[in-house]
């Protein structure tokens, strides 16, 4: 286990050698172990790596083999772990000729020897690939026209389509037009709005280029791990990083698989995205997740509650409704169970009993290739449905969008299946019958096709209809609005979050911590500024009615996004505002969607950041309003980044946060990181420079090295937690905490209350032991007793760490 890591995204403009080039730097922040995004060949072009489209080798646009090699010798000469990220669930099929397994099913169908490595519905037809550009299945014949049939320079046919090419069966092109020849597939190309309804694979949530295998099968298993497996045995990989385990059909058997070929010593982690209040799943053989339930707690802690009130009620004064966000969040997962997750849906609703035989219902009850379904049809049999398909997908799509979580993964969580029957039967008293045997069915067969599938897909509901639409419609205060958060809670307590760090110490120590990833909506420097708002409530309602009337937008909930993410990045650039807004605005499915596009709303969102940008009056009034909470959100970031970084797990550092980094989502996240700057400003750090709190942010980089570099160094120290708490009329305004007695954190919280009130005045905080020999690294000052008074000890920043002599 490493003492920290830093996480470093790989792409063509950022390769291996350049990863190797910045590993001195990592070892001088004090880094404990570099967090590499995916590594394997990854579809062309890919800037993310999570559509390995050859699991088999190294990425060669990252540096092939060799710059592997050379990125794993460098790290481990700077004294570094290595943390890999892989992706079991899905491979990339965007280019079928760069992926040799789907380019076999592709020209063998059935009898391909990869065809059981993917969820495929033989028994439905030939597979169906969304990808003309026809607007509906009457228009297919007009874009198959398009169909040529070429030759690479080997003389092996394949058909284009457009930039497609598409493998073909053996000698199915020797004869006939582009369009016989494309009838004799065992694929068959159709409009790209028919995935969402008749897609026969299944997919990453709505994502068609991403197809899903079927790793709990030993074989497929083995071939998707192989490589990343042979760099463990090597000793390169320290630790794994598995991505999107809710997507796999039986999570807890997949990892009790990995752990066994890893042994009991390596690092292991999951993307497990965990509600409020759930925990890992017992029997999982893992030290933790990636940090999304920490990232809830900290950054809650630094957003007023009082805010609430007032927030909730522009909100809804903006909007024209009062909507709770649970409202919100049902029905946009109702949207996407109907609309993008249609398949899925209805392939569930296809497993249920028909009415009149007894046994699956539709016309596809032929089990897939290679799932054992043979329990679930002799359960089928005994339990005739009465109803009819139609009411069926009703009540699957019900039941897949009442879950309290994520998914459960029974037996395991099994309550969670219990809320969801009842919020189910509660909103549908009519699809009663229908549900509960869903229910039962599930709980009779917890190795099931039809549980296994339901589970499956609650989490692709979820997802979609909470973090990637209901996250874009309530807008109350966006710094809210984050993977794993609950935006109806409005902030956490002190006590709250205490408790929350003390559950993780106790029982998932070596669990990863995160303010920022390469998924989350913003970083967290702009949610640490906007956090500012819950403190300024009337002030922000103010200032956005005036910019609001001179620059509207199609939609008004919108607007409350767009003005909150604005003054959360600023200074921001038309071009990046104006992609955000576009990608947010769609997301959201209210104006405008990625599947129903409004070309009139699209270009009056896009032409709306220039336009305010191009207003000095609206710019003036945003500069007053950013320099008014900047100050308040500084304080926010360093003492939300010492919090995690001192706190229990492995802290991450996401690329480039060491500084103040004002990003919004992917791929605004992921643009290039100016390292040469950062290293600079270290090296004056480390000349004895104790820089002002300002835009440059090299107080930050002073703040993560210092903690940084205490954990690599005195490891020891980094053990138990003990909760601290203030005395005096400014008590409220602190949140300390001490570990293993020998180091103590000490940060402030809601800061425009705090000058407000006249600053600190003789609140004070007793440390651990009465001892009074503490020494604050940060500042490398002494602290004046055991229970120095706020004021002087933070005096120079908003934070402190304090360590006693070794």
């Amino acid at each position: 286990m490493p003492t920290s890591t830093y996480r470093l995204q790989l792409h063509a403009g950022f390769t291996f050698t350049q990863a190797a080039e910045l590993t001195d730097y990592l070892a001088e922040l004090g880094v404990g172990a570099l967090y590499a995004s995916p590594m394997l060949q990854a579809a062309p072009g890919s800037n993310h790596g999570y559509d390995v489209a050859d699991p088999t080798r190294a990425s060669t646009e990252r540096g092939g083999e060799q710059g592997r090699q050379q990125m794993v010798a460098a790290v481990r000469a700077a004294g570094l772990g290595l943390l890999v990220d892989i992706v079991p669930n899905h491979v990339g099929v965007a280019v079928p000729t760069a992926n040799p397994w789907w380019s076999d099913v592709l020209v063998h169908g059935r009898d391909s020897a990869y065809a059981t490595y993917f969820d495929i519905d033989w028994a439905a037809g030939p597979l169906l690939l969304p990808v003309l550009g026809a607007a509906s299945e009457a228009d297919e014949d007009a874009e198959l026209e398009r169909l040529e049939v070429v030759r690479d320079e080997h003389g092996y046919p394949g058909l284009r389509y457009y930039e497609h090419l598409f493998p073909v069966a053996h000698g199915s092109a020797d004869d006939g037009s582009p369009r016989e020849v494309h009838a004799r597939q065992h694929y068959r190309l159709v409009s790209w709005r028919r995935g969402a309804a008749e897609l026969t694979y299944r997919r990453f949530f709505d994502v068609s280029d991403l197809a899903a295998v079927r790793v709990e099968d030993p074989v497929v298993f083995e071939a998707v791990h192989r490589e990343v497996l042979r760099w463990v045995a090597a000793g390169e990989v320290d630790g794994l990083r598995v991505d999107h385990p809710d997507g796999l059909t039986d999570p807890g058997g997949y990892l009790r698989r990995l752990r066994a070929a890893l042994g009991p010593d390596r690092w292991l982690l999951v993307e497990k995205i965990l509600g409020v209040g759930e925990t890992l799943p017992a029997s999982w053989p893992v030290d933790g997740t990636t940090g999304y339930e920490a990232l809830r707690e900290i950054c809650g802690v630094f957003v007023d509650p009082a805010g609430a009130g007032l927030l909730t009620q522009f909100a809804a004064e903006h909007t024209g409704e009062r909507l709770a966000a649970h409202t919100v969040e049902r029905r946009a997962r109702r949207e996407v169970a109907g609309s993008i997750l249609a398949a899925e849906v209805r392939r569930i609703a296809r497993l249920l009993p028909s009415p009149t035989t007894g046994g699956p219902g539709g016309t596809h009850s032929e089990p897939d290739s290679g799932t054992d379904s043979g329990s679930d049809t002799a359960a089928e049999a005994e339990t005739p449905v009465d109803g009819d398909p139609a009411k069926a997908v009703e009540a699957v799509a019900e039941l897949l969008c009442s879950f309290p979580v994520y998914r459960s993964y029974l037996p395991e969580g099994r309550s969670a299946l219990d809320v969801a029957l009842s919020v189910a039967r509660t909103n549908r008293p009519d699809l009663t019958e229908p549900l509960e045997q869903l229910y039962l069915r599930m709980l009779a067969e917890p190795d099931g096709e039809l549980a296994r599938r339901v589970q499956q897909t609650s989490g692709m509901v979820t997802a979609k209809g909470v973090e990637d639409t209901a996250f874009y419609r309530w807008n109350r205060l966006v710094a809210l609005n984050e993977v794993g958060g609950d935006p109806a809670q409005f902030g956490i307590s002190v006590a709250d979050l205490h408790a929350g760090a003390t559950a993780r110490q106790a029982a998932t120590p070596a669990s990863m911590t995160t303010l920022s990833t390469h998924d989350t909506k913003r970083s967290e420097d702009v949610r640490a500024r906007l956090a500012v708002l819950a403190e300024l409530p009337g002030e922000w309602a103010s200032a956005v009615r005036g910019w609001a009337a001179a620059h509207p937008l199609p939609e008004r909930s919108l607007e409350l996004l767009a003005w909150q993410c604005l003054v959360g990045a600023w200074p921001i650039t038309a071009e990046r505002m104006s992609a955000y807004l576009l990608k947010a605005a769609k997301e959201a499915k209210l104006a405008t969607s990625h599947v129903d596009p409004v070309p009139e709303v699209d270009a009056a969102i896009a032409e709306w950041p220039a336009a305010v940008l191009a207003d000095p009056a609206t710019v003036a009034s945003i500069e007053e309003f950013v320099a008014r909470i900047a100050p308040a959100g500084w304080s926010n970031s360093l003492g939300q980044k010492l919090v995690q970084l001192a706190g229990p797990g492995v802290p991450d550092v996401y690329q480039g946060t060491e500084c103040f980094e004002y990003s919004l989502v992917d791929p605004d996240n992921r643009r290039p990181v100016d390292f040469a700057t950062r290293r600079a400003l270290l090296a004056r750090l480390d000349d004895h420079w104790l820089p002002p709190v300002d835009e440059t942010g090299a107080a930050k980089l002073l703040v993560t090295a210092s903690a940084l570099r205490l954990r690599r160094w005195r490891p020891e120290l980094f053990d138990g937690y003990r909760a601290l708490v203030a005395d005096g009329p400014a008590a409220g305004h602190a949140v300390a905490f001490a570990r293993d007695a020998g180091v103590v954190a000490v940060a402030t919280r809601l800061p425009v209350g705090l000058a407000a009130r006249g600053g600190w005045s003789d609140t004070t905080l007793a440390l651990p032991d009465g001892a009074a020999d503490w020494t604050d690294v940060i500042t490398g000052e002494s602290v004046r007793g055991s229970a120095p008074r706020l004021g002087e000890l933070l005096a120079q920043y908003p934070v402190a760490l304090l360590v006693r002599p070794a």
